[in-house]
């Protein structure tokens, strides 16, 4: 996110190539997750378990805004890189430190990935249909969740040294970052005790707000709540009686009879096909919509128009899809540069240019194994040595 808006992001990864490189897709060995989180990024690759290596990372904190770490706490301690080691060097500096529960309290050691963290947190519990076990957002949710608090916290304590001059570091846990989203039903369990549970595709104290089948075997999601929203929903029915009718006239009616409610219009949208009910409740200016797959996302005009996906020139693939840059900022957006590059493409011009190391050097490192390059200079170096 803050590379998308200009920031000048090295990304720091071993020789092997962060895991993400192994995760989804790829096409002739080349990771499309990667493609795209690696975005914008200078790329350098070193070995943080050789003194040499470390040493380069002090030297870079030294002269960076902000370093984002997400090691089990008391890692990074280990090897001289922590907070009041870096901070030494750097009384400026901002350190986003991200990790599964936190850097202090009795899970604090736990090893902690988004999907473990997200059952911690209790969204997990909320997730799914309520007569099978919970399930998970297709996506890895809370690592998201946990970024943009990152990203957020950071632009947060780059404002206030502003003011004081100093830096600080941001504690942002999976679980607690996901917790965060549980806000509705931390005030409900404190003062009445309620436990909310898995209600599928219903949103619970949200009545209509559910998916409902439709006549060719698809479905469509309303969500008319409000009074007025459902007032035009039960006109769209051909059923206006229904916005009079006691149990449905308020929303406190409608919550308490949600099972009769969803019959009622479960039989009424299985009457007809999905772009019919689309189009018929648009014109009624009700909420809904199919359940857009990657397909429809890629096909739509919506998308199209606003440039939601934008095409990433990349080294391998000329060119690759990706999300576009949100938010929209009307005088200083982001954009998108390049893809995500290969292990180690830019370890020598970042050495060179940000700390000022000799070309000779650098070869000296790489020979060691403290570094890996993978640069147009390293490239053609062994085309002239093979010849």
């Amino acid at each position: 996110m803050l590379a998308d808006f200009g920031a000048e992001v090295i990304k720091i990864e071993p020789a092997e190539g962060d895991p993400v490189r192994t995760m989804g897709k790829q096409v002739d060995g080349h990771s499309l997750y990667a493609a795209s989180i690696f975005r914008n990024k200078r790329l350098v690759s070193l070995d943080l378990h050789r003194e040499e290596g470390r040493e380069i990372v002090r030297a870079l904190a030294a002269r960076s805004d902000i370093v984002v770490e997400n090691f089990k706490p008391g890692t990074l301690e280990k090897w001289g890189l922590g907070w009041a080691d870096l901070s030494r060097l750097n009384s400026r500096l901002v350190m986003v430190r991200i990790s599964g529960f936190g850097q202090d309290g009795p899970y604090s050691h736990r090893p902690g990935y988004g999907v473990v963290c997200e059952a911690v947190s209790g969204l997990r519990h909320l997730t799914g249909d309520p007569d099978r076990a919970p399930s998970r957002v297709g996506v890895s949710m809370t690592d998201y969740i946990a970024g943009l608090h990152g990203a957020y916290g950071a632009v947060l304590a780059l404002m206030a040294r502003e003011r004081t001059g100093r830096g600080q570091f941001i504690d942002a846990a999976l679980y607690e970052c996901a917790f965060n989203f549980m806000e509705a039903w931390i005030p409900a369990y404190d003062k009445m005790g309620f436990i909310p549970s898995r209600t599928g595709a219903r949103l619970i104290g949200s009545t209509p707000n559910n998916l409902y089948p439709t006549g060719d075997g698809s479905y469509i999601h309303i969500t008319a709540m409000a009074d007025s929203l459902f007032r035009r929903l039960a006109a769209a029915m051909g059923q206006p009686e229904l916005a009079e009718d006691t149990r449905f006239s308020d929303h406190a009616g409608r919550n308490e009879n949600y099972a009769a409610l969803d019959e009622i219009i479960g039989r009424w949208t299985s009457a007809h096909a999905l772009a019919e009910l689309e189009d018929l409740l648009q014109k009624a200016a009700v909420p809904a919509t199919r359940i857009f797959t990657i397909e429809d996302i890629f096909r739509d005009p919506h998308y199209r128009a606003r440039a939601s996906i934008v095409m990433a020139p990349d080294d391998n693939m000329g060119s690759v899809a990706v999300a576009g840059v949100v938010p929209r900022l009307s005088a200083t957006p982001g954009a998108v540069r390049h893809a995500g590059r290969d292990v180690g493409h830019d370890s020598r011009q970042v050495l060179r240019d940000v700390l000022g190391l000799a070309d000779a050097r650098i070869d000296a490192l790489a020979c060691d194994g403290v570094i890996t390059l993978r640069d147009a200079a390293t490239k053609s170096a062994r085309h002239e040595l093979s010849a």
